[in-house]
């Protein structure tokens, strides 16, 4: 679902981009803005063959909330996933992340337990770890869930 890149002498957010095949947008929203980028500095990119997300454009007159409601997703959900608080402005032709249909995500919080998140989900445990790599339960680890 996601990759890490390590950022080397030279790299800009734009051949990052062409490299990976994944917009500048989504870069800047999952890691924060970047002035300039340090080698060494890890970036999280999400993988562009995702089993979990489609890629969505943003229309003029589209919000958050529609968005959200569109897919089943709760709107902070949506926002945090995409590196935004939910009342930030989104523009026209922006990209961003949206769960596929059948896919269920969670997002960690301090002190939670695997049961917790099994029961959260609605989720078998072995499918949950078998679709996620690593399960750290560290504070806003995203956890995906594909029920179908």
């Amino acid at each position: 679902m996601f990759d890490t890149y390590i950022v080397k002498e030279g790299d800009t957010i734009k051949s990052i981009s062409s490299k990976s095949g994944i917009s500048e947008d989504i870069i800047y929203q999952l890691n924060g803005y970047y002035n300039t980028l340090t080698p060494g500095t890890v970036l999280v990119i999400p993988k562009t063959s995702s089993k979990y997300f489609n890629y969505y454009t943003i229309s003029k007159g589209d919000t958050l909330y529609q968005i959200a409601k569109k897919y089943n997703i709760n709107p902070s959900l949506l926002a945090q996933i995409n590196g935004l608080n939910e009342n930030d402005y989104i523009y026209p032709n922006q990209t961003i992340l949206v769960p596929k249909e059948g896919s269920k995500l969670y997002i960690t919080a301090e002190g939670d337990t695997l049961n917790e998140v099994v029961k959260g989900l609605n989720a078998d445990i072995n499918k949950l770890l078998e679709q996620n790599n690593n399960i750290y339960l560290q504070k806003e680890q995203l956890i995906i869930y594909n029920y179908k």
